[in-house]
Formats: C-alpha cells, sequence, structure tokens
C-alpha cells in the first residue's frame, strides 16, 4: 500500500484502538492490581498512557499545554535515561484521587490528536524532544501512539483479568510506521560497539526491514534492495511486536511457530534483541 494509505490506516487504527483502551480502563474494577509492568499498578498504566496522549498531541497542536523546558532528565542523558526519566514523570500528571478521569481524558487527547493532524502529510516532520537520536516524522509518531495504546493496553488487561486482542493488522501498521525509526532510536551503542550483523526482520504480509548494525550505530531500511544477511528473522506481526516490547519471552513465539530464524547465521537472531534496549 502507499504511504498515504497506510498512514490513513494508522489513524483508523489509533481511533479504534484510542477507544477500546478507554472501554477497558472503565471496566477496571482493582486499580491498584499489578499490571504487566514491574512496580506499575494497572492504574499506573493509565496514567502513563494519559501522559503519552497529552505530550505527542501537544506536539502537533501547539497549544502550549506541556512545558518541554524540564521534560527530559539534566544533561540529556542516554535513550534509556531520558525515556525511564520521562515514563516516570509520566506517573505524576494525575493524582490517585483523580485518576477515574483518565479514560475521559485519553478520548478527548485521541480526537483531539487526530482532528489537528487531519490532512498533514504522512512525512511531515515532528520533533520530540526525549527523542534526540533520530528524526521524527507525523506518521512515526502517529505509529508509536498507536504502539504505545496497543502494548499498555495489554499491560492493563492482564493486571485486571481483562481481554485485550492485539490484531496482526494494527500490529503491521505500527511495525510499518514506527519500529524502523525507533529501532534506530533504542540501539544500545556500547552493546553494539565493535559487532556487525546484518538482519533481514521480514513481517509476515507486512513489512520487511533491514537492520544493519555496524560498530555502535545501525540503519533500518524498509523494503530494501537485495543483499546478502547474515541472520533473516520471519515473524507474525502481533507476535513480533511483543517480543520486541518484552512481552512475549522469544522462546515461546518460536515454539508457537509464530517467529523463526534462518540464514547464514540464525542463532544471531538473539542478538537483536540485546543490541536494542526496551527501558
Amino acid at each position: 500500500m502507499g504511504t498515504v494509505t497506510e498512514h490513513e490506516r494508522t489513524r483508523a487504527a489509533l481511533a479504534g484502538a484510542g477507544s477500546r483502551l478507554g472501554e477497558l480502563l472503565r471496566a477496571v474494577s482493582d486499580p491498584d492490581a499489578a499490571s504487566g509492568v514491574p512496580e506499575w499498578t494497572v492504574g499506573d498504566v493509565g496514567t502513563h498512557l494519559a501522559a503519552v496522549y497529552l505530550a505527542y498531541t501537544s506536539l502537533v497542536s501547539g497549544d502550549g499545554a506541556m512545558d518541554w523546558g524540564d521534560i527530559p532528565p539534566p544533561g540529556g542523558g542516554t535513550f534509556a535515561e531520558r525515556i525511564t526519566a520521562i515514563n516516570e514523570r509520566s506517573l505524576t500528571l494525575f493524582e490517585r484521587e483523580r485518576r477515574a478521569e483518565v479514560p475521559d481524558f485519553i478520548a478527548e487527547q485521541c480526537e483531539t490528536f487526530l482532528r489537528v493532524t487531519e490532512g498533514m502529510a504522512p512525512d511531515a516532520p515532528v520533533t520530540p524532544p526525549w527523542y534526540e537520536e533520530v528524526p521524527f516524522t507525523l506518521a512515526t509518531l502517529t505509529g508509536l501512539m498507536l504502539s504505545e495504546t496497543l502494548v499498555h493496553g495489554l499491560d492493563v488487561a492482564r493486571g485486571a483479568r481483562l481481554t485485550w486482542p492485539i490484531g496482526d493488522e494494527e500490529a503491521r501498521l505500527v511495525l510499518g510506521q514506527s519500529m524502523p525509526t525507533m529501532m534506530a532510536a533504542a540501539l544500545d551503542p556500547v552493546k553494539a560497539k565493535g559487532v556487525r550483523i546484518a538482519f533481514d526482520l521480514a513481517i509476515k504480509d507486512g513489512p520487511s526491514l533491514a537492520v544493519v548494525v555496524d560498530d555502535g550505530t545501525v540503519t533500518v531500511t524498509r523494503d530494501a534492495p537485495p543483499r546478502v544477511y547474515d541472520c533473516r528473522i520471519v515473524a507474525a506481526p502481533a507476535t513480533f511486536l511483543l517480543v520486541s516490547f518484552r512481552r512475549t519471552p522469544i522462546w515461546k513465539a518460536v515454539a508457537t511457530g509464530r517467529m523463526r530464524a534462518g540464514g547464514r547465521k540464525p542463532w544471531l537472531a538473539m542478538r537483536l534483541g540485546e543490541l536494542v534496549v526496551s527501558p
């Protein structure tokens, strides 16, 4: 599908997932229950999502709702340090006694984001101050917003013992729109020092990503021209999304046949997860 068509489908998927998220959060009976995120309760995850929606909407609306001056930690820090600090700050958006407002707040922010960005070009530049490593576009931001909704919705559902399906089509859109940028941003340059590996990541019925690690740097190219790879990874979309965010162990994905490795050096597949940071 074309760039504009895929972006529009991502917007539609975000609208649907955002609506489902509101229903999920309203169905939570115990916000203090442990969630799928270590040390966070179900209520914490909901508050984090509210902060995510506010931050991303503020980036494109220019409404001044966020003061970006003191959001990233002093001195910048590494990618992992910045994201960890921002995640912790996100929990302060709503006091515990106001967390019942979170579902409506998320719905409002989602509607605003989609309304403000309607008609904008997918490649319109966006500059999140907490991502310094790579350039962002509106398509990247929309895909990342969808991934936050899907993955953290699962964290809430697991803690609240509710259902939260993630469809392969939704996952394909995330992997095509935001994964190339996020993989490049999240490379651990220390672990990648001296490493030279070319991965061919093939998503079933979806995008193909060439991930080339070269001595502390990485390039991620979607639908790249043919070349020689060290390792080929074939995965179902939703499975790869959850493995990428450490919500499903890779052994389980392999055992169920939803992920497999091949190529000249299939054992290198495990290295990809080690080289990419997951705060």
